[in-house]
């Protein structure tokens, strides 16, 4: 029987995929796991362990007793936070990932998701229409520490056989929670002061385009490559996955069409730089190819539904 493990279920994505897997295989076959302490509201149908990826015994004793078969392992400082504090980063999303890759190898687990993105590619790569397999130096902790666990992903396959599976995910777009500290947040935060009837200030310039995607497009591909067969996975690294691409300009103007008052402005910070060193689009056509991916909503319907369901009182929790 399969049992489910999502360790970093409080964040923007672990939220949306716990639900979605509860939905598929049951609440009790999914263990949510976070290092905060109380359970989120949301997740509160189903088991739910206070966890620090970072406390290597405490992980592997809970994955072994509780015989958890696949492994979604989310936890990691995400890139402008994570320029904050490179020393926690590269500790947290490298240490993380050995400790869930070593169960594998050792048989504890039989099937790894771990997430990697757009953010392991660097100024010298091609910007328009990235190939799967390219030029990648990245500049930011955060793509370092990504890449660094593709080549790690890829190695403890080709050498031990560990069923691990990966997506570069573009930025993410969701009216479930709050943005978490990457450099496309704006592109979720900018809805927020949208319903609110703010002024937006924007910390990308206006013409910064950018690879998006609705946050349930992400979800689905997630659960669409780890139920793929294993003989249709041919990269062991990371798949390229694409969904939309926008600037700000564009999503402002998208919004105007619904809300004519809103007001953007636009003073670029320190996630610019980062910005600047990642791709306008992306070429995914390995995933289509493997493993049939589709995407489903486009930047006219991501508006419509990001206006339509975003609640303003989660600002305030």
């Amino acid at each position: 029987m399969r049992k489910i493990l999502v360790i970093g279920a409080g964040g923007q994505i672990g939220i949306e995929l716990v639900i979605r897997l509860r939905q598929m295989i049951g609440n009790d076959q999914v263990v949510a796991a976070d290092i905060k302490e109380q359970c989120p509201d949301a997740l509160l149908n189903g088991p739910y362990e206070r966890m620090d990826a970072l406390e290597r015994d405490d992980v592997r004793s809970f994955i072994i007793e509780e015989k958890i078969t696949e492994v979604y392992l989310l936890a990691a400082l995400l890139s402008a936070t994570a320029e904050k504090n490179p020393a926690f980063a590269w500790k947290l999303n490298m240490e993380g990932l050995f400790t869930i890759l070593d169960l594998a190898k050792e048989g504890h687990v039989k099937k790894i998701f771990w997430p990697s993105s757009i953010a392991v590619f660097g100024p010298t790569t091609p910007q328009v229409n990235t190939p799967q397999l390219t030029i990648m130096e990245p500049t930011t902790v955060y793509g370092i520490s990504k890449q660094a666990g593709e080549r790690w992903c890829e190695y403890y396959y080709d050498q031990y056989g560990v069923d691990v599976r990966s997506i570069r995910y573009p930025g993410l777009i969701s009216y479930t929670s709050l943005p978490g500290g990457g450099t496309t947040d704006y592109a979720v935060d900018i809805f927020y002061q949208a319903k609110l009837r703010n002024k937006y200030t924007c910390f990308l310039s206006e013409n910064t385009r950018l690879p998006m995607m609705y946050m349930q497009d992400a979800i689905r591909a997630t659960i669409e490559l780890m139920d793929a067969p294993k003989n249709k996975i041919k990269i062991r690294s990371s798949y390229n996955l694409s969904g939309c691409n926008f600037t700000p300009k564009e999503v402002t103007e998208e919004i105007l069409l619904h809300q004519p008052e809103f007001e953007v402005n636009y003073e670029p910070d320190f996630r610019q730089k980062i910005a600047d060193t990642w791709p306008g689009s992306i070429d995914d056509n390995s995933s289509r190819n493997d493993w049939g991916w589709c995407e489903q909503v486009d930047l006219k319907e991501l508006v419509r539904l990001m206006l339509l369901n975003v609640n303003v009182e989660l600002l305030t929790k």
